[in-house]
């Protein structure tokens, strides 16, 4: 087998070989406040959807789309980030993303709707979409091969660092400041990553980079939008049958198939089409996307279950969800090694299994559960992420040439993405559905003008029984009930979606980490296939 790094080699000066580490810890720091932001408001979403002045008084479908505003954004504009981080530098890209991020973060943190609120995290989402392709793009441009799964594995292990820290942040500021600290919190850490950004990480870009493609952004745009809305819409209204629903559903299905039939016959297409002709690269880009539909829907419905059935504070909150990022740290850096011993389809398929069965173990939870049993819950799904997030991340970073890097990265984390918004819209429409057909009966009581709105999420049946009074009170004692109905339910198809996800991972990927292509190999490749 012929060893990768020789050629490469010549390609990292020593001065930027020197400083690797140091580089990987920028880039960390850049990647610590995408996701952090997510972590964040995971817990401050309770606070806002309680309403002013504490909060905004966000509904249920209007909270899911401040988390979705930033996810679309994010995911329909990584094609073009990565393209852009290929073409005109990684290091420009990656500081104008985080500049725009912070400029979307103050502005989120004065929003005084949820309208604004969603606007400005749109805002973020732009600004994040130039910042997570570039600093995985920049990894693989200051790491030798052999080094690669390692330095992944340490930057898979600080998207574990940012959710451990991210929900204690936040409840941290939630007991002592408004709402919208949760945001501006992102702004001196944006400008300590843009200073050590400037002073460390070097420039790189494909020396053959293609046009972009604007064709394609817009039809990946457009696309995700209708879906999400469908998809958002129809649980939101409690009915997936209605005709705007299913037509707006339809419409992005359609848009989409447009987009990939754009892409496949596009001289410069955003995604190259042919790369999911490898079918364990397309495993693993499958994998992502699946185990974040899951994680993402269920983290969605955890905060409620802690924060309005069992009376936990934002901080306390923050401080339940922290074995999940702690198993994260742990594993993530590891579980390479895991691999080296057992290979990758074990490794990943392992982990999957892992994190349906916990997801499945939410149907053990009610009102009184032991809180430790969640505890364990945790900390044992995010054993399985880890043992799916590095292997796969090394997978698809390694099966395109250095050059390609942005793009991998960009298809990485569109994925990724696109996964975590359709878990959000699909499994929150899910516990919506179900809520709302749980409760709807028990709602006789209340005036007839506040029914619908009392409907509509466990918070709103709160703060009306609240505004009542006593005689209301019958309500709460209803709205736990169904909302733990609703909760499992969501959380077995949240288990399901994990299990179809070890069934691909048994299917496609490989016992051991296939030999990785060189630049050249893969230019003949192409020559050989007519690409």
């Amino acid at each position: 087998m012929t060893t990768p790094a020789a050629p490469a080699a010549p390609r990292i000066p020593e001065a930027v070989h020197r400083r690797r580490w140091a580089i990987l810890g920028v880039l960390m720091l850049s990647l610590l406040i995408v996701v952090l932001d997510n972590s964040i408001l995971n817990v401050a979403i309770k606070t806002i959807s309680t309403p002013a002045p504490t909060g905004l008084g966000a509904t249920q479908s209007e909270l899911e789309w401040a988390i979705n505003a930033y996810t679309l954004v994010f995911a329909g504009l990584l094609f073009t980030a990565g393209l852009l981080g290929d073409r005109l530098g990684r290091k420009k890209v990656l500081i104008g993303g985080l500049v725009v991020f912070g400029i979307g973060s103050a502005l989120a943190a004065e929003s005084g709707t949820p309208a604004q609120l969603i606007a400005f995290r749109a805002a973020m989402g732009l600004g994040a979409a130039f910042v997570m392709p570039a600093t995985l793009a920049v990894l693989m441009n200051v790491f030798e091969r052999e080094e690669q799964p390692k330095a992944i594995g340490i930057w898979a292990g600080g998207v574990g660092l940012a959710i451990a820290i991210g929900p204690i942040t936040g409840g941290l500021l939630l007991d002592h400041f408004w709402w919208g600290s949760v945001f501006l919190v992102n702004v001196p850490i944006v400008i300590l990553a843009v200073i050590l950004m400037i002073a460390l990480v070097p420039d790189s870009k494909d020396p053959k980079p293609g046009r972009i493609d604007l064709v394609g952004v817009v039809l990946s745009i457009v696309g995700l939008v209708l879906l999400v809305y469908g998809i958002i819409k129809g649980g939101d209204e409690g009915d997936f049958t209605g005709p705007k629903v299913i037509a707006t559903i339809v419409a992005g299905l359609v848009v989409l198939a447009a987009f990939v039939l754009y892409e496949k016959r596009s001289d410069h297409p955003s995604i190259d089409i042919d790369y999911f002709k490898n079918k364990v690269f397309s495993a693993a880009i499958a994998a992502i996307a699946l185990v974040f539909f899951a994680l993402m829907g269920v983290t969605f419905f955890s905060v409620f279950y802690t924060q309005s059935v069992r009376g936990y504070s934002p901080l306390q909150t923050g401080a339940l969800m922290l074995p999940l990022a702690v198993a994260q740290l742990i594993f993530a850096p590891r579980a390479r090694l895991v691999v080296d011993r057992i290979g990758v389809k074990a490794t990943t398929t392992g982990g999957l299994v892992l994190l349906g069965g916990m997801l499945a173990a939410f149907t053990i939870l009610d009102a009184d559960t032991p809180i430790w049993l969640l505890e364990v819950i945790f900390f044992l799904m995010g054993t399985g992420m880890a043992h799916v997030m590095t292997p796969t991340s090394v997978v698809i970073m390694q099966a395109l040439p250095r050059e390609k890097a942005g793009s991998a990265s960009a298809l990485s984390n569109t994925f990724r993405q696109v996964g975590g918004a359709l878990g959000i819209a699909v499994l929150g429409s899910v516990l919506s559905t179900t809520y709302r057909n749980g409760i709807e009966d028990k709602l006789g009581l209340l005036p007839a003008g506040v029914r619908d709105t009392a409907g509509a999420s466990i918070e709103a049946t709160l703060g009306v029984a609240e505004k009542i009074g006593p005689r209301a009170q019958s309500l709460v004692g209803a709205a736990n009930d169904s909302f733990l109905h609703a909760m499992h339910v969501t959380a077995l198809w949240g288990a399901a979606i994990a299990l179809l996800s070890a069934v691909v991972t048994v299917i496609f990927l490989p016992g051991r980490t296939p030999a990785a292509p060189t630049a050249r190999s893969d230019e003949q490749e192409k020559v050989g296939t007519g690409g």
